[in-house]
């Protein structure tokens, strides 16, 4: 599923306007967003977790030549799933 296949369904499930279904997720991301500029976390429950990880400086390897590189510290968001989506994903795996 992508961005646009989220909006058709929000569209189709609540009977509106692709319109504003796409101003309703859009809305939904942008706050999202803007919560982990903040450094904020995200809890959705059943669903799980975004927060912002950092990471200290360190020394890579460029994987065609070689050579040795110094990767500057940096901040990444990570995704923590939830307990029942873990759950309902690993049923349905199962069957």
């Amino acid at each position: 599923m992508n961005k646009s296949s989220l909006i058709d369904a929000l569209a189709k499930k609540m009977n509106i306007h692709r319109q504003l279904s796409e101003f309703i997720v859009n809305s939904i991301f942008d706050d999202m967003t803007e919560a982990l500029m903040r450094g904020e976390g995200i809890e959705i429950r059943g669903f799980g977790s975004f927060s912002i990880r950092e990471y200290k400086a360190y020394t890579g390897r460029n994987p065609k030549t070689g050579e040795r590189i110094k990767v500057q510290p940096k901040k990444l968001p990570f995704f923590k799933v939830g307990k029942d989506l873990k759950e309902r994903v690993m049923a349905k795996a199962g069957t």
